[in-house]
């Protein structure tokens, strides 16, 4: 085995305790069975999801401590096992998901993979190596095109996720649609829907957001803080005033799901992208649905389908890493990268080189 000779079977690696215990260290190289593949992390970058998980510890799903982190990343075939399909070549360029659904299970017979009951999650980005399992490999590890660098080819999974709720609203070019928190995932979606003839009105906080929702695309960007109302602001710059045809909610919060049904026309479409924290309460108008025939979408994760739409939006050069990653960061500062992203600078992702 040629990693472990060269390294002495150890790699650098951060790995997750608990809530806000990350620490870089020296772990085993993981072993390889017949049908895994081992990658040498060329660039990982931070999420979100990853900032979450950091801050509770866990993730009741994807990750329990102590365990390896991050799950957005490209790199190289290292090694592979015996009965990997030989399609897949040491050396070559991809770009591993963090998931892989059964097949089997009533979710996914029902063409609903990401609810999969036995949802294989991997975890691993934030070192110099990652054992990718069988089932990843088969279905979910992608070959880089050519003219498709390493940091842009790391943006597929957040970006599947972006594209599935896309898909999953319905919306058409010349729709209005409200993007509701302008993280790195909002401005996906704003780049992305802008991109495809959609007239996008932002809603975030800071300047610096504001700024890169236009950038990217947004017609309209407001800073909730210096908003009275938004819902009626949104309402008032709609058609008519009747509210906007889609509503993407990025945040995760009771008053922000609040808004998004409160500004979305009759027979619209609203996305309740972002998770609100277990316990959550909140409060709608049910004769507004009802009479409003409003339809609520609440998209989870990816599918093997969008990440291989997602790898063919970058290489068209439909969205660029260059207009998200905001930093760089070798890995032996990635907890003091995560102790930054907790006070929230307005970084969108930070690009982590092994």
């Amino acid at each position: 085995m040629r990693v472990e000779r060269d390294r002495n079977g150890h790699m650098n690696a951060a790995v997750l305790y608990g809530a806000e215990d990350l620490k870089v260290e020296s772990v085993d190289i993981p072993t390889l069975a017949d049908d895994e593949v081992l990658v040498r992390v060329e660039v990982a970058l931070t999420c979100g999801t990853d900032l979450k998980v950091w801050k509770q510890g866990f993730h009741q799903r994807m990750i329990k401590p102590p365990s390896l982190f991050g799950h957005e990343l490209a790199g190289v075939i290292e090694l592979k096992g015996s009965a990997v399909n030989g399609a897949f070549r040491e050396g070559m360029r991809v770009v591993p998901a963090n998931s892989a659904p059964c097949n089997t299970c009533l979710y996914c017979r029902k063409g609903q993979p990401n609810l999969c009951e036995d949802l294989l999650f991997n975890n691993g980005a934030y070192a110099e190596y990652i054992r990718i399992p069988g089932r990843i490999v088969r279905q979910n590890m992608l070959l880089i095109p050519d003219n498709v660098g390493f940091v842009d080819a790391a943006m597929a999974e957040p970006l599947a996720c972006v594209l599935r709720g896309i898909h999953e609203m319905g919306v058409n070019p010349g729709d209005t649609v409200v993007v509701i928190g302008c993280g790195p995932i909002g401005l996906k979606f704003i780049r992305i829907l802008s991109g495809r003839g959609m007239r996008v009105i932002a809603i975030g906080k800071r300047k610096s957001q504001m700024r890169a929702a236009e950038r990217l695309g947004a017609i309209a960007a407001f800073d909730a803080a210096e908003i009275e109302n938004p819902v009626s602001l949104v309402r008032q710059i709609s058609e008519e005033g009747r509210g906007a045809d889609a509503v993407i909610e990025a945040v995760g919060t009771a008053i922000t799901w609040q808004w998004a049904l409160q500004m979305v026309r009759k027979g619209g479409t609203v996305n309740l992208f972002g998770g609100c924290p277990r316990g959550t309460e909140v409060k709608i108008d049910p004769t507004a649905l009802h009479y409003s025939e409003i339809t609520i979408k609440s998209t989870f994760h990816h599918t093997p389908r969008f990440m291989r739409e997602a790898l063919d939006t970058i290489a068209r050069g439909e969205i660029r890493a260059a207009d998200f990653i905001t930093g760089e960061a070798p890995l032996s500062e990635l907890p003091e990268v995560f102790e930054h992203m907790k006070n929230r600078h307005g970084e969108m992702k930070t690009a982590v080189i092994p």
